[in-house]
């Protein structure tokens, strides 16, 4: 019997086209709600205006004194006469009335003023006398900055907030200026930041053929959205959230009681991958530890992990025993033995691929499951080490970081920027995927992403944000999700129960027996053990016929004495 299919309305496909389909629903209302206004708005007028004409009526006859209403009633009904006997006169009474009407009801919002007003002129004057300095020289015939000159031709647009400050701003500069040089640049970037206003991230856009620079203040990106399960594809890891311009698709998320679209940066890894393994730089609680936990959920979706601790704060203690990972270490010894055991694991399941594909079959099945190596501060590990006059842990994930793509093998590494000198060549030159969390300076984050950052670094950010940029691509902002450790006393409800919420159920242990008596258990083990006499007769009743009772090859088979009668005779 064919198995009947669920509704659709019952498939997580169905549920996303009917939102996009009320989506577009709402599009559409709303378009037609403006296209009925801008149709009917001469009417709307007209209806406004004669409401605001019957409310002035009544207003006057409650104001007019109880002995003259009846003249002013008289008056009314007598103009009514004349007009109604008059020749077109109820047309043109019609045509005063609808004038009347209309002009009442015109709108009488204040046009907004054109042009900054004299703060902000000030401001703008403020700002124009600032970069005078650097985008004049005396040899030019015709100078576009000098001091007491108008602003309004350098600084074509702008923009400014509820606040008073600029909001948007777009400054033209000289053709001499050295816009490719990033020192030049920086000293502008600097001065702006100071002069339009401290404590907000400004974009810099410099447009090196028309000579214009357009700074933009970015609004602060979105720091109390908790972890969750993403809408991703296998292989793809959600680092966190950036601007809305910056990439070309977005996540719906569960924000509070409210569902949004978020851009997300989002980091591909296995095979296909140019970027296989993550290395993450920032200072003490910039959340290093937290980007690391957020990829260790992910990852347990599809794969294994193996968590190595350095740092020996329990940042990891929820992941102990719960299904697919396989170890959480803390000491230097439980890291080496496990990281040797990565290697070689990286090493086999190379060998097996090798194999299948030579035989001309798909890879075997443990071999293509994702294995994830996460390690936070190994530089810890290098100092137990060198004291120990042991190996470092970091030599040990050569193999998974040369081999890793090919083996469906990840290493995520967090460290802080003060150790970044004690990171291997080897963790240098294969993590090229890079994230760099916390208050960093400008120079810093070039360092470690390998690009300068495109806005301006502020001074007190949230744990989480930072900046990522994967392989050779773009610097993006980011703002890592919110996934504390649930066992932190200081981690609130809904976030313990949302990390609780994506943790896989634990693994079944299993229960150890109590020892026995030592004399006990010789006993039991004399009393279960087969005797020697058990063990030989069914050996002979196996045996054939003729090998039951070796013959003696010693003795000889025939009698002498019959042999030499016989030979007499």
């Amino acid at each position: 019997m064919a198995r009947r299919p669920l509704p659709r309305i019952l498939s997580k496909d169905s549920a996303q086209i009917a939102r996009a389909q009320l989506a577009r629903s709402r599009d559409l209302a709303r378009t037609a709600a403006d296209s009925a206004t801008d149709v009917l708005h001469p009417l709307i007028t007209v209806t406004r205006g004669l409401r605001r004409l019957a409310s002035a009526g009544r207003r006057r006859w409650a104001d007019t004194p109880q002995d003259k209403r009846g003249p002013l009633l008289f008056l009314v009904a007598s103009v009514i006469l004349v007009v109604a006997l008059a020749p077109y006169g109820p047309l043109l009474a019609v045509i005063t009335v609808m004038g009347a009407a209309a002009w009442q009801g015109r709108d009488r919002t204040p046009p907004a003023p054109e042009g900054p007003d004299e703060s902000q002129s000030e401001r703008l004057q403020a700002l124009y006398e600032a970069l005078v300095p650097y985008f004049s020289r005396t040899e030019d015939p015709a100078p576009l900055y000098a001091h007491g000159g108008e602003w309004e031709k350098a600084l074509t647009a702008h923009e400014f907030d509820d606040a008073g400050r600029v909001g948007h701003l777009v400054i033209r500069y000289p053709a001499y200026f050295p816009d490719g040089e990033s020192a030049a640049r920086a000293r502008i970037e600097q001065l702006l930041t100071a002069k339009a206003g401290r404590g907000r991230e400004y974009r810099f856009a410099w447009d090196e053929e028309a000579n214009q620079l357009t700074v933009t203040v970015l609004p602060p990106l979105p720091a109390d959205i908790p972890a969750q399960h993403f809408v991703t594809a296998p292989g793809e890891t959600v680092l966190g959230f950036t601007d809305p311009g910056e990439v070309q698709r977005t996540l719906p998320l569960s924000y509070g009681e409210e569902q949004i679209d978020v851009p997300p940066v989002v980091w591909r890894t296995g095979i296909r991958s140019t970027e296989p393994h993550l290395l993450a730089m920032g200072h003490p609680g910039s959340g290093t530890s937290t980007l690391l936990r957020s990829i260790a959920l992910q990852a347990l979706q599809c794969g294994d992990v193996l968590v190595v601790d350095g740092g020996g704060t329990g940042e990891y203690a929820c992941l102990t025993g719960r299904d697919g990972v396989l170890a959480v270490e803390c000491a230097l010894t439980g890291a080496l033995a496990s990281l040797e055991w990565a290697a070689q694991e990286t090493e086999r399941r190379l060998i097996a691929i090798n194999l299948a594909r030579q035989a001309g079959d798909p890879p075997p099945a443990d071999a293509r499951r994702p294995l994830w190596i996460v390690l936070d501060r190994p530089s810890v590990f290098a100092h137990l080490a060198a004291g120990d006059g042991r190996t470092d842990p970091q030599t040990l994930l050569q193999v998974p970081l040369r081999h890793g793509r090919a083996a469906n093998v990840t290493v995520v590494m967090a460290e802080q920027i003060d150790s970044a000198e004690l990171l291997t060549d080897a963790v240098r030159q294969h993590t090229r995927a890079r994230v760099v969390l916390g208050p960093v300076a400008p120079r810093q984050v070039e360092a470690v992403l390998g690009a300068p950052p495109h806005t301006t670094p502020l001074g007190h950010v949230p744990p989480g944000r930072g900046y990522a940029r994967l392989g050779s691509g773009p610097v993006h902002r980011l703002q890592v999700p919110r996934t504390p450790d649930p066992y932190d006393d200081a981690t609130s409800d809904s976030d313990r129960e949302a990390v609780l919420a994506l943790l896989p159920p634990r693994a079944t242990a299993v229960r150890a027996e109590p020892a026995e008596e030592p004399q006990q258990a010789e006993e039991d083990q004399q009393a279960e053990a087969p005797r020697p006499t058990e063990l030989a007769e069914p050996a002979q009743a196996a045996r054939p016929p003729e090998l039951a009772e070796p013959a003696d090859l010693t003795k000889p088979t025939v009698d002498a004495a019959a042999l030499t009668a016989e030979a007499a005779g």
